[in-house]
């Protein structure tokens, strides 16, 4: 089994949002929801991920972003919009996905997810990651 298979499998087996394999063995996996697991990860452990394959429930135009920083190799995801599939298009990841769609909505389905639209006025991977911090800090409070 591949490493896009086996992140995918896991993925479904334990009702996770992220799973990330690499050279057969599991890099990490999550059941968080948002960005959070997959900004830390990027902020934490980058180079462990060049070259990996990951599994996401959701990818927005920001995680897009971040997986193309990372530097994985190949991607599946359930759900993407339209301005993910746009910068997935121009990197060298492999990808595929489930349901595309205009926009990530947010939480209450209400409107666009804080996320995508943050992502929507930044290209700069340093900006973006200091919009993604702030966003999640001020979420705490």
């Amino acid at each position: 089994m591949g490493d896009l298979e086996l992140a995918k499998e896991i993925l479904d087996r334990e009702c996770l949002t992220l799973a990330i394999v690499k050279n057969g063995s599991i890099i990490c996996t999550s059941a968080e929801r948002g960005i959070k697991p997959l900004y830390t990860l990027v902020n934490s452990m980058r180079e462990q991920l060049r070259g990996s394959s990951a599994s996401d429930k959701a990818i927005g135009r920001a995680a897009a972003l971040l997986y193309e920083y990372a530097e994985v190799k190949e991607l599946h995801t359930k759900l993407i919009s339209e301005k993910a599939v746009d910068i997935l298009k121009r990197t060298p990841i492999l990808y595929e996905f489930e349901k595309s769609v205009p926009y990530i909505k947010n939480r209450d389905k209400t409107g666009m997810c804080p996320v995508e639209t943050l992502s929507c006025e930044i290209d700069n991977i340093g900006d973006l990651m200091a919009g993604i911090s702030n966003f999640l800090e001020n979420i705490r409070r």
